[in-house]
C-alpha cells in the first residue's frame, strides 16, 4: 500500500492552492462585480468578506484536510460516519465543472493562437458564436462536434492528466511552480501595457471611483461574499484534499491567509488590466466606458479581441499575451479540480494514482466532448449556473452548518491548528464560521431558490436565459440534483479496506 503522498516544501502546496483559487474567474468575473456594486466603495464588503469569510473557511477545509489526512470524503467520514456524503457531494460538483471548465481552456487555447493573425476578423461576436463555435440554433441540439474545439480541448486533457499521473511532488507541485510565476509575469506584462494606453486612467477611474450608497445595498454584500466564495476554491473539496498532502508540522493559517490574500491581490492586478484596457476601448468608439464593460465569456472571447484589433501596435503579441494568461490560470484550476475526485477514488477503492487518474479523468473527458458540439455553449451556460449556484454555494452552506451548528466540530479544528500554526485563532474565527457565514449563504441561498424555484415556469418572468421549461429542467436542475444524488450512492458503498499499515499511520500522525 502507497503511503499517502505529501508535498515536497510549503511554497509548493502554497503555489498550488493559489493555482487553483487564480482562475478564469479572477480575470473575467471579479472586474466587472466590483464595478457594477459601487467601484472602489466594493472593496469594504469584499475584504469584510475575505475576512468573515474566505480566510475563515480556509482555515476550516485546510485543518480538515490535515488533521484527517484525506481527501474530501474520507476526511468527513473520519469526522463523522453519517456525513461521508458531503464529501462525495464536493466531489461530484468538481467532477461536473471540471468537464466545462476544460472546454472554456480549450477556446483560450484557440484564441492565442488565433491572435497572431487576428483569425476573428471584425465582427469578434460572429466569429465566436458562427464560425467558431458554429452554434447550434436551438438549445438543447447536440449538432456534430465542432473540431477547432474538440482537438484543443483533447490536448488540455492530455497535459492535466499527465501532470496528475506524476503525483503531488513530481506533477502538481512542479506543474504550479512553472505555471503561476509564468502567468504573474505575463499579467503584469498585459498590466503595464495596459495602464500606459489613452484612456486608462478613465477606466481606472471608472473602476476604484467609489459610489458608498452602493454598500448600505444587501445585494453589494452577498455580491461581495459571493465573489469571495467562488474565486477562492472553498466548498468544493479542493483544498481538503490539498491539504491532507501536508507535512505533520505545518503551520495551518498562515498558509491559508496567504493563499487568501495571494488570490485577492491577483483580482485587484486583473481589474487594473481589464479596466485599463476598457478605458481605451471606451476612448476609440467614443462611448463611456460603462457602455463597453462586460464579464466572462463575452468579455474574454468577444470584447478583448474587439480592443485587440484596435491595439497600437504589437497587437497580436499582446492578444497571445492575454489568452495564454487565461490558459495557464485555467490549468492550474483544472488540476486542482481534478485531483479532487482522484484522490477520493483512490481513498475510497484503494486502486493506483494511474488507474484513478484514467477512471476519472478519462469520464470526464469523455463527458467534456459534450461541450465541443455545436450546442455545447448552451449546455455548459445552463450546467455552470446551475451548479455554482445549487451546488458549490448550497454546499458551502451545509457544510458550515454542519461542521459549527451540529457537529461543533469548531473547537476540535481550532486546537489542531492552534496547536501547530503561529496565529492563534480566537473569537473572530469562532463567530465568523458559527454565525457570519452561515446567516451570509443562507440569506444567498434564500434569493437564489426564490429567484429561480418560483420563476421557473412562470411565463411571465421566464426562465434563466429565457430556456425552455424542459432544457431549463435537464440541462440545469437534473445536474445539480444528480451530483448529489451520485454523492449519496457513492458514500453508501462499501469501502474496500484500507490496510493495517495505512490505519496505523493515520492513528499515529492524528494524536
Amino acid at each position: 500500500m502507497e503511503t499517502r503522498s505529501q508535498w515536497g516544501t510549503r511554497a509548493g502546496f502554497i503555489l498550488a492552492a493559489v493555482g487553483s483559487a487564480v482562475g478564469l474567474g479572477n480575470i473575467w468575473r471579479f472586474p466587472a462585480v466590483a464595478y457594477e456594486n459601487g467601484g472602489g466603495a466594493f472593496l469594504i464588503p469584499y475584504l469584510f468578506a475575505l475576512l468573515t469569510a474566505g480566510i475563515p473557511i480556509l482555515i476550516m477545509e485546510f485543518t480538515m484536510g490535515h488533521k484527517y489526512r484525506g481527501s474530501a470524503p474520507l476526511s468527513f467520514k473520519r469526522m463523522n460516519k453519517k456525513t461521508e456524503f458531503i464529501g462525495w457531494w464536493a466531489v461530484l460538483v468538481a467532477f461536473v465543472i471540471s468537464t466545462y471548465y476544460s472546454v472554456i481552456i480549450a477556446w483560450a487555447m484557440s484564441y492565442s493562437v488565433f491572435s497572431f493573425n487576428l483569425n476573428w476578423g471584425e465582427d469578434t461576436g460572429g466569429f465566436l458564436f458562427g464560425e467558431y463555435l458554429q452554434l447550434a440554433d436551438t438549445p438543447g441540439e447536440i449538432g456534430g462536434f465542432v473540431p477547432g474545439v474538440l482537438i484543443p480541448l483533447i490536448l488540455v486533457w492530455v497535459i492535466v492528466l499527465g501532470i496528475l499521473f506524476k503525483g503531488v511532488k513530481k506533477g502538481i507541485e512542479i506543474a504550479n511552480r512553472i505555471f503561476i510565476p509564468a502567468l504573474v509575469i505575463l499579467f503584469l506584462i498585459i498590466v503595464i501595457r495596459a495602464i500606459t494606453l489613452p484612456g486608462a486612467m478613465d477606466g481606472l477611474e471608472a473602476f476604484f471611483t467609489p459610489d458608498f450608497s452602493k454598500i448600505f445595498s444587501p445585494d453589494v454584500w452577498v455580491a461581495a461574499y459571493g465573489q469571495i466564495f467562488f474565486s477562492l476554491s472553498i466548498a468544493f473539496a479542493i483544498m481538503i484534499t490539498y491539504s491532507s498532502y501536508l507535512p505533520k508540522k505545518s503551520d495551518i493559517t498562515n498558509n491559508a491567509f496567504i493563499t487568501g490574500f495571494g488570490n485577492s491581490s491577483f483580482e485587484l492586478l486583473a481589474g487594473i488590466g481589464v479596466f485599463g484596457i476598457l478605458g481605451y476601448m471606451a476612448g476609440q468608439v467614443g462611448e463611456p466606458v460603462s457602455e463597453v464593460v462586460d464579464a466572462g465569456v463575452g468579455l474574454a472571447f468577444v470584447v478583448f479581441p474587439e480592443i485587440i484589433n484596435q491595439f497600437p501596435g504589437l497587437n497580436a503579441l499582446f492578444g497571445f499575451l492575454f489568452f495564454a494568461s487565461l490558459v495557464l490560470a485555467g490549468l492550474t484550476s483544472l488540476m486542482s479540480i481534478t485531483e479532487t475526485y482522484v484522490a477520493g477514488l483512490m481513498d475510497k477503492f484503494k486502486i493506483s494514482r494511474g488507474k484513478a487518474v484514467a477512471y476519472g479523468g478519462g469520464v470526464a473527458a469523455l463527458i467534456s466532448l459534450l461541450f465541443a458540439t455545436r450546442g455545447g455553449l448552451y449546455f455548459l451556460d445552463a450546467a455552470d449556473y446551475f451548479i455554482n449556484q445549487f451546488g458549490v454555494a448550497l454546499l458551502g452552506l451545509v457544510e458550515v452548518v454542519l461542521i459549527a451548528w451540529m457537529l461543533r466540530e469548531v473547537k476540535n479544528l481550532k486546537d489542531h491548528a492552534n496547536e501547530i500554526s503561529d496565529i492563534k485563532l480566537g473569537a473572530w474565527w469562532t463567530v465568523s464560521l458559527s454565525v457570519i457565514t452561515p446567516f451570509v449563504l443562507g440569506y444567498m441561498m434564500v434569493g437564489l431558490f426564490k429567484q429561480n424555484l418560483l420563476r421557473e415556469f412562470d411565463t411571465a418572468t421566464g426562465n434563466y436565459e429565457g430556456y425552455s421549461n424542459a432544457f431549463i429542467l435537464w440541462g440545469g436542475w437534473a445536474v445539480a440534483i444528480g451530483a448529489l444524488v451520485v454523492g449519496i450512492i457513492l458514500a453508501i458503498t462499501k469501502w474496500k479496506k484500507p490496510s493495517v499499515e495505512e490505519e496505523e499511520s493515520y492513528k499515529k500522525e492524528a494524536q
